[in-house]
Protein backbone atom coordinates (compact mmCIF):
# COMPACT_ATOMS: atom_id res chain seq x y z
CA UNK A 1 0.00 0.00 0.00
CA UNK A 2 1.73 3.03 -0.59
CA UNK A 3 1.23 6.14 1.64
CA UNK A 4 1.99 9.66 1.75
CA UNK A 5 2.25 10.21 5.54
CA UNK A 6 -1.38 8.88 6.57
CA UNK A 7 -2.56 9.39 3.58
CA UNK A 8 -3.35 5.93 1.53
CA UNK A 9 -2.83 6.31 -2.41
CA UNK A 10 -4.73 3.23 -3.91
CA UNK A 11 -4.17 1.95 -6.50
CA UNK A 12 -0.57 3.61 -6.64
CA UNK A 13 -0.85 5.14 -9.64
CA UNK A 14 -0.63 8.71 -10.10
CA UNK A 15 -1.36 11.73 -12.76
CA UNK A 16 1.82 13.79 -13.23
CA UNK A 17 0.87 17.32 -13.59
CA UNK A 18 0.81 18.97 -16.70
CA UNK A 19 0.99 22.36 -17.28
CA UNK A 20 -2.43 22.99 -19.87
CA UNK A 21 -3.35 19.81 -19.34
CA UNK A 22 -4.00 18.33 -16.03
CA UNK A 23 -6.90 21.07 -15.55
CA UNK A 24 -9.83 20.33 -13.75
CA UNK A 25 -12.15 18.97 -16.36
CA UNK A 26 -9.50 16.51 -17.02
CA UNK A 27 -8.93 15.38 -13.67
CA UNK A 28 -12.28 14.87 -13.29
CA UNK A 29 -12.32 12.56 -16.39
CA UNK A 30 -9.64 10.56 -15.52
CA UNK A 31 -11.74 9.79 -12.14
CA UNK A 32 -14.74 8.63 -13.51
CA UNK A 33 -12.52 6.46 -16.06
CA UNK A 34 -11.38 4.92 -13.27
CA UNK A 35 -8.01 3.36 -11.89
CA UNK A 36 -6.23 6.64 -10.47
CA UNK A 37 -5.42 7.05 -7.37
CA UNK A 38 -4.11 10.34 -7.01
CA UNK A 39 -4.68 13.33 -9.52
CA UNK A 40 -2.50 16.37 -9.38
CA UNK A 41 -3.20 19.93 -10.55
CA UNK A 42 -0.97 21.95 -13.14
CA UNK A 43 1.75 23.53 -11.13
CA UNK A 44 1.01 26.92 -9.70
CA UNK A 45 3.42 29.79 -9.72
CA UNK A 46 4.14 30.53 -5.92
CA UNK A 47 4.90 34.56 -6.85
CA UNK A 48 1.31 34.61 -8.94
CA UNK A 49 -0.28 32.54 -6.27
CA UNK A 50 0.58 34.53 -3.12
CA UNK A 51 0.32 37.73 -4.81
CA UNK A 52 -3.63 36.91 -5.43
CA UNK A 53 -3.59 36.40 -9.44
CA UNK A 54 -7.02 35.61 -10.40
CA UNK A 55 -6.52 32.90 -13.19
CA UNK A 56 -4.06 31.07 -10.99
CA UNK A 57 -6.63 31.09 -8.01
CA UNK A 58 -8.68 29.96 -10.90
CA UNK A 59 -6.92 26.71 -11.74
CA UNK A 60 -6.89 25.62 -7.70
CA UNK A 61 -10.44 24.88 -7.97
CA UNK A 62 -11.49 21.40 -7.67
CA UNK A 63 -14.18 19.50 -6.25
CA UNK A 64 -14.73 16.19 -3.53
CA UNK A 65 -15.30 14.11 -6.73
CA UNK A 66 -11.43 14.38 -7.60
CA UNK A 67 -9.64 13.27 -3.95
CA UNK A 68 -7.32 12.48 -3.31
CA UNK A 69 -5.62 15.90 -5.22
CA UNK A 70 -2.69 17.42 -5.02
CA UNK A 71 -0.87 20.43 -5.75
CA UNK A 72 1.98 21.29 -7.14
CA UNK A 73 4.06 24.92 -6.58
CA UNK A 74 6.82 26.03 -7.90
CA UNK A 75 9.33 29.10 -7.01
CA UNK A 76 12.97 29.89 -6.07
CA UNK A 77 12.43 31.73 -2.48
CA UNK A 78 11.64 30.18 0.30
CA UNK A 79 9.22 32.25 1.88
CA UNK A 80 6.83 32.97 -0.55
CA UNK A 81 6.73 29.03 -1.47
CA UNK A 82 6.17 28.47 2.31
CA UNK A 83 2.85 31.36 1.94
CA UNK A 84 1.81 29.51 -1.18
CA UNK A 85 1.89 25.89 0.64
CA UNK A 86 -0.67 27.35 3.16
CA UNK A 87 -2.32 28.74 0.81
CA UNK A 88 -2.43 25.12 -0.43
CA UNK A 89 -3.71 23.23 2.57
CA UNK A 90 -5.72 26.27 3.51
CA UNK A 91 -8.18 25.26 0.14
CA UNK A 92 -8.39 21.59 1.60
CA UNK A 93 -5.86 20.06 -0.53
CA UNK A 94 -4.78 16.91 0.29
CA UNK A 95 -1.19 16.74 -0.37
CA UNK A 96 1.53 19.50 -1.33
CA UNK A 97 3.97 18.93 -4.01
CA UNK A 98 7.03 20.62 -4.73
CA UNK A 99 8.01 21.07 -8.19
CA UNK A 100 11.84 20.61 -8.49
CA UNK A 101 11.91 18.20 -12.04
CA UNK A 102 10.44 21.00 -14.69
CA UNK A 103 13.06 21.30 -17.78
CA UNK A 104 11.20 23.85 -19.68
CA UNK A 105 13.36 27.04 -19.69
CA UNK A 106 11.27 30.00 -18.63
CA UNK A 107 11.02 28.30 -15.78
CA UNK A 108 14.32 27.23 -15.29
CA UNK A 109 15.08 31.13 -16.20
CA UNK A 110 13.40 32.16 -12.58
CA UNK A 111 15.79 30.14 -10.73
CA UNK A 112 12.31 27.46 -10.18
CA UNK A 113 12.16 23.89 -11.03
CA UNK A 114 14.90 21.72 -12.08
CA UNK A 115 17.36 24.66 -11.70
CA UNK A 116 17.20 24.20 -8.21
CA UNK A 117 19.21 20.98 -8.70
CA UNK A 118 22.47 23.44 -9.42
CA UNK A 119 21.90 24.97 -5.55
CA UNK A 120 20.78 21.88 -3.36
CA UNK A 121 21.48 24.52 -0.32
CA UNK A 122 18.59 26.67 -2.10
CA UNK A 123 16.72 23.67 -2.46
CA UNK A 124 16.94 22.79 0.89
CA UNK A 125 15.71 25.85 2.29
CA UNK A 126 12.64 25.56 0.17
CA UNK A 127 11.66 22.61 1.39
CA UNK A 128 12.45 23.00 5.16
CA UNK A 129 10.66 26.40 4.91
CA UNK A 130 7.62 24.48 3.53
CA UNK A 131 7.83 21.55 5.70
CA UNK A 132 7.49 23.69 8.81
CA UNK A 133 4.43 25.83 7.02
CA UNK A 134 2.23 22.64 6.83
CA UNK A 135 0.90 19.84 8.12
CA UNK A 136 -0.61 18.16 5.32
CA UNK A 137 1.84 15.50 3.31
CA UNK A 138 4.39 17.14 1.41
CA UNK A 139 6.20 15.59 -1.77
CA UNK A 140 8.71 16.40 -3.84
CA UNK A 141 9.31 15.59 -7.56
CA UNK A 142 13.04 16.01 -9.24
CA UNK A 143 14.66 15.10 -12.27
CA UNK A 144 18.10 13.08 -12.00
CA UNK A 145 19.86 16.43 -12.64
CA UNK A 146 20.69 19.20 -14.84
CA UNK A 147 22.75 17.04 -17.15
CA UNK A 148 24.80 14.07 -16.85
CA UNK A 149 27.89 15.04 -15.66
CA UNK A 150 25.90 16.70 -12.22
CA UNK A 151 23.56 14.40 -11.76
CA UNK A 152 22.10 14.82 -8.05
CA UNK A 153 19.32 13.56 -7.46
CA UNK A 154 20.37 10.72 -4.50
CA UNK A 155 21.61 13.82 -2.75
CA UNK A 156 18.50 15.79 -3.27
CA UNK A 157 16.76 12.96 -2.16
CA UNK A 158 18.52 12.41 1.04
CA UNK A 159 17.73 16.46 1.64
CA UNK A 160 13.94 15.48 1.36
CA UNK A 161 13.87 12.71 3.69
CA UNK A 162 16.16 14.37 6.06
CA UNK A 163 14.02 17.49 6.23
CA UNK A 164 10.35 15.15 6.72
CA UNK A 165 8.86 15.00 3.12
CA UNK A 166 6.56 11.77 2.55
CA UNK A 167 7.70 10.77 -0.93
CA UNK A 168 9.87 12.38 -3.68
CA UNK A 169 8.74 11.12 -7.59
CA UNK A 170 11.49 11.03 -9.66
CA UNK A 171 11.83 11.62 -13.52
CA UNK A 172 15.46 9.92 -14.21
CA UNK A 173 15.95 12.13 -17.39
CA UNK A 174 18.49 15.23 -17.24
CA UNK A 175 16.69 18.97 -17.62
CA UNK A 176 19.31 19.06 -20.61
CA UNK A 177 17.52 15.98 -22.00
CA UNK A 178 14.13 17.34 -21.73
CA UNK A 179 12.04 14.21 -22.62
CA UNK A 180 14.38 13.11 -25.70
CA UNK A 181 16.40 9.63 -25.22
CA UNK A 182 15.45 7.32 -22.76
CA UNK A 183 14.73 7.47 -19.32
CA UNK A 184 16.99 5.70 -17.26
CA UNK A 185 15.03 3.82 -14.53
CA UNK A 186 18.60 2.62 -13.08
CA UNK A 187 18.28 5.95 -11.33
CA UNK A 188 14.73 5.05 -9.86
CA UNK A 189 15.76 1.91 -8.59
CA UNK A 190 19.14 3.46 -6.87
CA UNK A 191 17.14 6.09 -5.46
CA UNK A 192 14.64 3.30 -3.75
CA UNK A 193 17.91 1.86 -2.36
CA UNK A 194 18.61 4.83 -1.10
CA UNK A 195 15.72 6.32 0.88
CA UNK A 196 13.22 4.40 3.17
CA UNK A 197 10.56 7.18 2.10
CA UNK A 198 8.16 5.92 -0.46
CA UNK A 199 9.45 6.94 -4.37
CA UNK A 200 7.44 7.02 -7.39
CA UNK A 201 8.57 6.45 -10.80
CA UNK A 202 8.14 8.11 -13.82
CA UNK A 203 9.36 8.65 -17.32
CA UNK A 204 8.74 6.24 -20.29
CA UNK A 205 5.81 4.88 -19.11
CA UNK A 206 3.47 4.09 -22.38
CA UNK A 207 1.23 1.71 -21.81
CA UNK A 208 -0.10 -0.42 -18.63
CA UNK A 209 2.13 -3.32 -18.83
CA UNK A 210 5.06 -0.47 -17.97
CA UNK A 211 3.63 0.14 -14.93
CA UNK A 212 3.84 -3.00 -14.09
CA UNK A 213 7.67 -3.70 -15.67
CA UNK A 214 8.88 0.09 -14.10
CA UNK A 215 7.49 -1.21 -10.48
CA UNK A 216 9.44 -5.25 -10.82
CA UNK A 217 12.71 -3.68 -12.03
CA UNK A 218 13.28 -0.71 -9.73
CA UNK A 219 10.83 -1.70 -6.78
CA UNK A 220 9.20 1.67 -6.76
CA UNK A 221 6.81 1.97 -4.67
CA UNK A 222 4.25 3.77 -7.46
CA UNK A 223 4.44 5.08 -10.77
CA UNK A 224 3.59 8.43 -12.07
CA UNK A 225 1.88 8.48 -15.81
CA UNK A 226 2.02 11.61 -17.82
CA UNK A 227 1.54 11.93 -21.40
CA UNK A 228 0.09 8.50 -21.90
CA UNK A 229 -2.73 9.43 -19.99
CA UNK A 230 -3.66 11.84 -22.73
CA UNK A 231 -3.76 9.39 -25.60
CA UNK A 232 -5.17 6.66 -23.06
CA UNK A 233 -7.70 8.24 -19.86
CA UNK A 234 -7.94 4.23 -19.62
CA UNK A 235 -4.16 3.49 -18.91
CA UNK A 236 -5.01 3.44 -15.21
CA UNK A 237 -7.64 1.36 -14.85
CA UNK A 238 -5.38 -0.93 -17.47
CA UNK A 239 -2.38 -0.89 -14.92
CA UNK A 240 -4.60 -1.25 -12.16
CA UNK A 241 -5.99 -4.58 -13.46
CA UNK A 242 -2.37 -5.96 -14.55
CA UNK A 243 -1.09 -5.40 -10.57
CA UNK A 244 -4.28 -7.30 -9.31
CA UNK A 245 -4.17 -10.14 -11.71
CA UNK A 246 -7.09 -9.23 -13.60
CA UNK A 247 -8.22 -8.83 -16.83
CA UNK A 248 -7.28 -5.80 -19.06
CA UNK A 249 -10.27 -3.83 -20.05
CA UNK A 250 -10.17 -2.46 -23.65
CA UNK A 251 -11.94 0.71 -24.34
CA UNK A 252 -14.63 0.39 -26.98
CA UNK A 253 -15.64 2.76 -29.73
CA UNK A 254 -18.53 4.11 -27.43
CA UNK A 255 -16.10 4.62 -24.59
CA UNK A 256 -14.14 6.59 -27.09
CA UNK A 257 -17.07 8.83 -28.23
CA UNK A 258 -18.24 9.01 -24.00
CA UNK A 259 -14.77 10.26 -23.20
CA UNK A 260 -14.48 12.94 -25.66
CA UNK A 261 -17.64 13.86 -25.31
CA UNK A 262 -18.06 14.33 -21.48
CA UNK A 263 -14.45 15.66 -21.37
CA UNK A 264 -16.14 19.03 -24.15
CA UNK A 265 -19.37 19.41 -22.35
CA UNK A 266 -17.08 19.88 -18.99
CA UNK A 267 -14.87 22.23 -20.61
CA UNK A 268 -18.20 23.83 -21.97
CA UNK A 269 -19.69 24.03 -18.25
CA UNK A 270 -16.75 25.75 -16.28
CA UNK A 271 -14.49 27.23 -18.60
CA UNK A 272 -15.97 30.81 -19.41
CA UNK A 273 -13.16 32.05 -21.76
CA UNK A 274 -14.48 31.48 -25.72
CA UNK A 275 -10.81 31.72 -27.25
CA UNK A 276 -9.25 29.36 -24.06
CA UNK A 277 -11.99 26.78 -24.69
CA UNK A 278 -11.57 26.11 -28.24
CA UNK A 279 -7.64 26.00 -27.50
CA UNK A 280 -8.34 23.07 -25.39
CA UNK A 281 -10.67 21.29 -27.29
CA UNK A 282 -8.18 21.32 -30.43
CA UNK A 283 -5.32 20.24 -27.94
CA UNK A 284 -7.64 17.07 -26.23
CA UNK A 285 -9.26 16.05 -29.38
CA UNK A 286 -5.19 15.87 -31.10
CA UNK A 287 -4.75 13.55 -27.90
CA UNK A 288 -8.10 11.39 -28.10
CA UNK A 289 -8.14 10.96 -31.94
CA UNK A 290 -4.69 9.40 -32.12
CA UNK A 291 -4.30 5.96 -33.38
CA UNK A 292 -8.41 6.29 -34.45
CA UNK A 293 -9.10 5.21 -38.46
CA UNK A 294 -9.58 8.94 -39.44
CA UNK A 295 -8.55 10.60 -36.71
CA UNK A 296 -6.09 12.45 -38.41
CA UNK A 297 -8.84 14.03 -40.97
CA UNK A 298 -11.06 14.76 -37.68
CA UNK A 299 -7.99 16.80 -36.44
CA UNK A 300 -7.64 18.93 -39.67
CA UNK A 301 -11.31 19.24 -39.82
CA UNK A 302 -11.34 20.77 -36.22
CA UNK A 303 -8.54 23.31 -37.09
CA UNK A 304 -11.00 25.03 -38.79
CA UNK A 305 -13.81 25.61 -37.16
CA UNK A 306 -14.29 28.27 -34.61
CA UNK A 307 -17.64 27.30 -32.31
CA UNK A 308 -17.84 24.32 -29.33
CA UNK A 309 -21.27 23.40 -31.07
CA UNK A 310 -19.38 22.71 -34.51
CA UNK A 311 -16.56 20.97 -32.68
CA UNK A 312 -19.33 18.92 -31.08
CA UNK A 313 -21.18 18.43 -34.62
CA UNK A 314 -18.08 16.87 -36.19
CA UNK A 315 -16.93 14.56 -33.21
CA UNK A 316 -20.20 13.42 -33.23
CA UNK A 317 -19.87 13.50 -37.30
CA UNK A 318 -16.85 11.49 -36.74
CA UNK A 319 -18.21 8.54 -34.47
CA UNK A 320 -21.26 8.18 -36.69
CA UNK A 321 -19.24 6.95 -39.61
CA UNK A 322 -16.82 5.16 -37.61
CA UNK A 323 -19.44 3.40 -36.52
CA UNK A 324 -21.00 2.66 -39.67
CA UNK A 325 -17.97 1.44 -41.09
CA UNK A 326 -17.11 -1.06 -37.84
Amino acid sequence: MLRYGNLSIDPPLVLAPMAGITDRQFRLVLRRVGGVGLVTMEFISSEALTRGNKRTLQMMHYVEEERPISIQIYGSDPSRMAEAARVVEGIGADICDINMGCPANKILKGCAGCSLMSDLDLAQAIIREVRGAIKIPLTVKFRAGIRDTSLNYLELGRICQGEGVDAVALHPRTAKQMYRGTADWSRIARLREALTIPVIGNGDVTEAEDVRRMMRETGCDGVMIGRASMRNPWIYRQAQALLRGEPVYQPTLEDRHDVIVSHFRLMLEQEADPKFRLHKLRTFTGWYTRGLVGGKHLRLKISGLDTPNAFLDAVEEFFEQARAAA
